[in-house]
């Protein structure tokens, strides 16, 4: 027996020594990494649980998951989210999530989860899912843009600027939605006086010219005159629909008749009687040629479109409703004959 083992002070020994323990270290990382992996597991499990609904339009609780059904379940609840069927996709999410357990896929999956809860106006939830997300992978610029949105929709102005401070030691530009929150802060702030906000808000434009829609919307609702003091007429068509839905006790007449546009917009709205010269906007003037003629049954019906995702809606946004960007709507005008209205007005 002493032949066949090495000596304590054989270099065998030693060799055998460091390899044993070698091994013990090993088994015993391999161990804890399981156990780390399961309790992480059991972890995400209770909290999904949070999610769960009692009423399952799918039937997942019998359903055995195979590592080929994440792609076609993925397509799947996208599908119903498109379409607006919310707690269809939430259930399959849910499913998918609680079987995978590699975490790169169950984070992509939380962040769908998470999306879906957005744009179903559960921002309670789709908060608690982007931080949990944030915990885990704190670089993730998408979901801190998302988690943006959410606090923005909560109007905790103050947290959607916070989300701004990773993304910008990530290099990413954030200036346009640092200036968007700003003026979201502003507009939403009862404690400023009138003059005081709208004084903040005209400053806030001359800094960031992207925010010409918003700043004239609010101004014309508000304080017309100060609207009419920044109007740019290279501008029109971006706030067309709001120059013709303006109530006629709104109007500054030396600023309509010094720019073509506008004369032929409110010509055709029966606000001036001189017809206008030819501006630069193609369904105005082809409208203000019509009731020069004697035709006074036309006029003009929007939709709104997204320049980031090219949706169309039939109202106006300050975020597209589809793909969250902002600055990003763009008025498209449409000749229509005229229907009965009783009050037009939008502001």
């Amino acid at each position: 027996m002493e032949n066949i083992l090495p000596r304590y002070n054989d270099p065998l020994f030693s060799i055998l020594l460091i390899v044993f323990l070698g091994f013990i270290i090993a088994l015993a990382a391999y161990g804890w990494e399981i156990y780390k992996k399961q309790k992480e597991h059991n972890s995400l499990l209770g909290f999904l649980e949070k999610f769960e609904s009692s009423e399952f339009n799918i039937d997942t609780k019998n359903l055995v998951y195979k590592e080929h059904m994440l792609a076609p379940l993925s397509t799947l609840a996208k599908a119903f989210e498109h379409n607006g069927e919310y707690q269809k996709a939430v259930e399959i999410y849910l499913y998918l999530i609680k079987n995978i357990q590699e975490e790169l896929p169950q984070l992509e999956l939380m962040e769908h989860l998470g999306n879906t809860y957005l744009h179903a106006g559960f921002l309670e939830r789709a908060k608690i899912i982007y931080l949990n997300i944030l915990s885990k992978r704190p670089r993730s610029q998408k979901v801190l843009y998302s988690l943006g949105v959410v606090y923005e929709m909560m109007q905790d102005f103050k947290k959607a600027q916070e989300t701004l401070i990773p993304l910008k030691t990530m290099g990413e530009d954030t200036s346009n939605l640092e200036a968007f929150f700003e003026l979201e802060a502003l507009m939403a702030n009862k404690k400023i006086n009138k003059e005081d906000k709208n004084f903040k808000l005209l400053e806030l434009y001359k800094q960031h010219p992207s925010l010409y829609r918003l700043v004239m919307e609010y101004l014309f609702r508000n304080d017309h005159l100060k609207a009419w003091s920044i109007f740019d007429e290279n501008h029109t068509k971006e706030i067309l629909d709001i120059l013709w839905f303006l109530d006629s006790a709104k109007l500054d007449i030396d600023i309509i008749n010094a720019h073509e546009s506008l004369k032929a917009l409110y010509y055709i709205k029966g606000f001036i009687d001189t017809p206008p010269q030819i501006s630069d906007i193609f369904s105005l003037d082809i409208l203000a040629i019509a009731k020069s003629n004697g035709y006074n049954d036309g006029e003009l019906y929007f939709s709104y479109m997204c320049d980031s995702c090219k949706h169309i809606f039939p109202v106006g946004f300050k975020r597209c409703p589809n793909c969250k960007a902002i600055n990003s709507v763009k008025v498209e005008e449409q000749i229509a004959k005229t229907t009965t209205q009783i009050n037009n007005s939008l502001l």
